[in-house]
């Protein structure tokens, strides 16, 4: 038995044809039957029920699925990691980034990033920063981008730019004309996010307001849909800076705040990565690009 007549198995499973899986592992219909042929033979049971359109999973391989998608998970950590101590700066990285930072980041630095670590297969997953901590120590992320400071023994990172925060108003709002705005004058009509963002309790926080407070207050689920409440005139909200050109494009007025209340933006690994120089390497060439940006972005709000 080896790794790649697991990824037969799981493959043919997944796809409940042999022709399919087969394109889907990038080999022959009659090699594929072969391997899962000796594998049932290997293993004393009837994997796949076959008829002439399908091949179903039959029960005994259902109770082994699960097996041998452990198996060629691990299999595949063992081959990556020997790559990644070859050379830490090639093959897949897996970056976690946060929902209200990744729309307006991503663009900036994705070719930068190419450009600059060209061995280096980046794939980007978003999500709150919760699951993607609890994803870094799964070993299901190689790094993290977050706008918290995450201290933990196990966790190890470096900042990479500061992200001021912006007004943002309706134009017709009664502060729209002001060249900045005290964060507390938000409090009575502020938009946040849903709980589970970080950006929500940095907004509350800034403007001095308590979840209590909010009552019936939209809580939205996306920087999206905050954005386009307050371009209709439903409320005001705190927008990071990197967000500044799309809200502009919905005629949002910004302003910068008199606090200058912000975020900053962090790269968090595991202590014990191995491919630690490749984080450290993603997160020189995003502070390298972002050097400046933001805080260009918001002297630009006014």
């Amino acid at each position: 038995m080896n790794l790649r007549d697991l990824r037969y198995l799981l493959a043919v499973a997944e796809h409940e044809h042999f022709g399919r899986a087969a394109r889907a592992c990038g080999v022959s219909q009659p090699t594929l039957s072969v391997q899962i042929r000796k594998l049932e033979e290997l293993l004393g049971v009837t994997l796949f029920e076959r008829t002439s359109k399908t091949a179903a999973p039959t029960a005994a391989c259902r109770q082994l699925l699960g097996h041998a998608r452990t198996a060629v998970t691990a299999g595949e950590a063992v081959l990556a990691t020997a790559r990644n101590l070859r050379d830490p700066m090639a093959g897949r990285f897996r970056l976690g980034i946060i929902p209200t930072l990744a729309p307006y980041l991503l663009p900036l630095v994705f070719a930068p990033l190419r450009e600059a670590l060209p061995s280096l297969d980046l794939e980007p997953w978003e999500d709150q920063t919760a699951a993607l901590l609890e994803r870094l120590r799964a070993h299901e992320l190689d790094a993290i981008l977050l706008a918290t400071d995450e201290a933990a023994p196990d966790l190890d990172g470096r900042a990479l730019f500061a992200e001021p925060f912006l007004a943002a108003l309706p134009p017709d709002h009664p502060l729209a004309g002001r060249e900045t705005i005290a964060e507390t004058d938000l409090a009575r009509d502020i938009l946040v996010l849903a709980e589970g963002h970080c950006l929500r309790d940095q907004a509350l926080e800034a403007c001095g307001k308590s979840t209590t407070a909010l009552g019936a207050a939209l809580r939205a689920s996306s920087l999206s849909t905050l954005l386009n409440m307050v371009a209709a005139g439903y409320g005001t909200t705190l927008i990071p800076g990197l967000a500044s050109g799309v809200a502009q494009d919905a005629g949002i007025v910004l302003r910068p705040l008199s606090a200058s209340a912000g975020r900053t933006i962090r790269i968090v690994w595991r202590t014990h990565f191995p491919q630690r120089p490749a984080a450290e390497a993603v997160g020189e060439v995003i502070a390298a690009r972002l050097r400046g940006y933001a805080e260009s972005a918001a002297a630009g709000a006014v």
